[in-house]
């Protein structure tokens, strides 16, 4: 066969095989169950939308509950569950006479308030402890606790103070008060407004060096023509916060009390300096003029 026939015929095949190519049938793909079951659902979902939109399927609705319940927690306590009760903790939500918090670090400030309510014959001026409140440098509250009175309250003072008869059942004494506070004041600066009266009421001594009185700060001072000013009025002037509109909390003020000496923490410092120098450590030379043996003199014996 020569060579320019078989080339044509070469073309000629190549030509039909385009056609059969061309013209062949694309095959169908075989729709899978999975596919066939998502489309029945998504018809039925439009179907139920379509009768008003308030419906949903029971399928949506079983697969969204699915998701919401832990494989991990057979009670069905899902992670969105265990988050919340995790806010709710004591630390997020601290409680009324909690004592001293065990999750709350204490660090180097603290902050105190007390209520006080009144007793003997004479309420107006004779007073005694009835609550007292610690918070930390960031406002967290380390200690609450209300406390019992020895002497017989003949004024509650419930409209300033706070305190009724029925904060009295789970009071703690004086004395157990006494000895946890103590423990918390002990080598830490204490911040607080008029705090002597504080520490009266308790019982107890804090060193001056370490004590930062807002009643008596200078620039806090001059709002009250150089007296002593209401911790209310420092909120509302110097923080832009109002307390004390009803009954007191003596954990909210001793929040203000904290803010107030942050906010003017270098001034605080610089006054105290004025009264209270740094301490200069004697330094221990080591002099050994100072520390001489003494030696025995040898008597001297005479030869005979």
């Amino acid at each position: 066969m020569e060579l320019k026939s078989l080339s044509s015929n070469w073309k000629k095949l190549q030509e039909t095989l385009k056609k059969d190519v061309s013209t062949a049938p694309t095959p169908k793909r075989k729709r899978s169950d999975r596919e066939s079951q998502n489309d029945l659902k998504k018809r039925k979902t439009v179907t139920e939308a379509g009768k008003g939109g308030k419906r949903t399927s029971q399928a949506a609705h079983t697969t969204k509950k699915r998701n919401r319940m832990s494989p991990a927690s057979p009670d069905g306590v899902g992670k969105e569950t265990q988050s919340i009760s995790r806010k709710s903790s004591t630390a997020a939500f601290p409680k009324d006479n909690e004592g001293r918090s065990s999750t709350v670090e204490i660090g180097k400030y603290i902050a105190v308030d007390c209520e006080m309510v009144g007793i003997g014959p004479n309420p107006d001026n004779d007073s005694a402890l009835a609550r007292i409140s610690i918070v930390n440098y960031n406002g967290d509250q380390i200690y609450d606790s209300y406390v019992r009175p020895k002497e017989m309250v003949t004024d509650w003072r419930t409209h300033v103070s706070g305190i009724t008869p029925k904060h009295m059942v789970e009071a703690r004494t004086l004395e157990q008060v006494q000895k946890q506070v103590a423990e918390i004041l002990d080598g830490r600066i204490l911040v607080g407004h008029a705090l002597r009266n504080d520490l009266d009421a308790l019982l107890l001594s804090h060193p001056k060096r370490d004590i930062r009185d807002t009643s008596k700060h200078p620039p806090y001072r001059k709002i009250a023509g150089g007296g002593s000013p209401r911790l209310k009025i420092l909120a509302s002037e110097f923080l832009g916060l109002k307390i004390q509109d009803g009954a007191h909390s003596s954990v909210e003020d001793a929040k203000a009390t904290m803010l107030l000496y942050r906010r003017d923490k270098d001034e605080f410092e610089r006054e105290h300096l004025k009264k209270w120098p740094v301490r200069v450590a004697p330094e221990n030379k080591e002099n050994g003029g100072d520390e001489k043996k003494k030696k025995k003199k040898k008597k001297k014996t005479r030869k005979r």
